[in-house]
């Protein structure tokens, strides 16, 4: 009998186990759907950031690269726009005194990124290196001269948006 009584018990361990097995393999699949989908979406959201970053810095530059004294009230407000902090401030500060500058000399500044890149970013701020030629015209250079502008933006993310709080010439 007693050959019977281990024949019953391992028939009921056996049906249990399937059960078992199953529930730990769906329970492992699901946290490794769940774990996948998670860094998925981190990567999404990082790379969203980096192209909102990389836009942000583009057209900071491109606007202050791009100046006419015939809409320079225009053209310094679109600067203000995507301007935040002490470059904000300083900016403010000098636009009168540019405004006046801009206009004895009929300046125009044509600009155009030719490449940006990110330094370093996080969710709050970032650093961008961007190369912008610029056409400018003037008083001086009636036909026109081309400039070279290696400008390091750093930018804030603010009401959620990007804000160049500040814009150093490098190299």
């Amino acid at each position: 009998m007693a050959a019977r009584w281990t024949d019953g018990m391992s028939g009921a361990l056996s049906g249990r186990a399937v059960p078992v097995g199953l529930a730990v393999a769906t329970l492992l699949t699901t946290a490794l759907t769940v774990w996948l989908g998670l860094r998925l979406d981190q990567q999404h959201e990082t790379a969203q950031r980096r192209q909102d970053v990389l836009a942000a810095a583009r057209q900071s530059a491109l606007n202050f690269t791009s100046l006419d004294y015939r809409h320079y009230d225009r053209d310094s407000t679109n600067v203000l726009k995507g301007a935040t902090g002490d470059f904000k401030k300083q900016f403010t500060a000098q636009t009168a005194q540019l405004t006046k500058l801009v206009a004895e000399n009929k300046s125009v500044s044509e600009g155009q990124v030719l490449d940006a890149g990110i330094v370093r970013s996080d969710a709050r701020s970032a650093r961008v290196l961007v190369v912008a030629d610029s056409k400018v015209t003037n008083t001086a250079v009636p036909k026109g001269e081309a400039r070279t502008y290696r400008l390091q933006l750093d930018l804030v993310h603010q009401g959620g948006r990007w804000l160049t709080s500040d814009v150093e010439f490098v190299g």
